[in-house]
């Protein structure tokens, strides 16, 4: 988890700051791909202690693609889920207090990435018009919740990659939020028909 949160930092502070120092620059490309080359080895050492490396391979394909390509690099990020985990304490013990947290947690999560990962794609495109990342994280919150303006929108392919996924990721979240608000309902109705019986 220490590694995801410097992998999002060192991802994050040249994109949110482009006019860092040359060598803060490398700074962060050096822990980048350190920490890459920590969860290439992570997936090695997995891979030789598992009983089934076939099995092992086939249920861990999206952290192979993630090391094998560096360009799914940001995916990564994704390993940054595991911190949601401290978000359970006693005052989410029940099940719906808990997949709350994790909505909130995962959302926000989920919208900082896809802010970086399309402001990092657009920013020097000529015709880009997510240019900041104030731009960017307006766009990522109406795509997430699927409001979609228009006013600013992918131009490269690489941004409509990460909108796609946004997008993805947005309606995923906006299904459990409602489905969790329509089961609390159900239940309420429940509670008080049985109370009135």
């Amino acid at each position: 988890m220490i590694a995801s949160f410097a992998f999002l930092a060192a991802y994050a502070i040249p994109i949110i700051w482009p006019g860092i120092s040359a060598s803060a620059h490398l700074t962060c490309e050096i822990i980048t791909w350190a920490v890459w080359g920590a969860f290439v080895a992570d997936y090695m050492v997995r891979f030789v202690l598992a009983e089934r490396r076939v099995l092992y391979v086939r249920s861990h394909l999206l952290d192979l693609a993630v090391i094998a390509l560096p360009l799914l690099r940001p995916l990564r990020l994704l390993r940054l889920v595991t911190m949601l985990r401290f978000l359970d304490n006693r005052a989410t013990m029940r099940l719906r207090g808990r997949m709350m947290s994790y909505v909130i947690g995962g959302s926000t999560l989920l919208g900082f990435i896809g802010a970086l990962a399309v402001l990092d794609a657009e920013r020097h495109t000529q015709g880009a018009n997510i240019t900041t990342f104030s731009d960017a994280i307006w766009w990522a919150v109406t795509t997430m919740t699927t409001v979609g303006y228009g006013d600013h929108f992918p131009v490269t392919g690489m941004g409509r990659l990460a909108a796609v996924g946004l997008m993805l990721g947005g309606i995923a979240i906006l299904g459990t939020v409602t489905a969790s608000l329509a089961s609390w309902m159900v239940e309420r109705i429940r509670d008080e028909e049985s109370v009135a019986a």
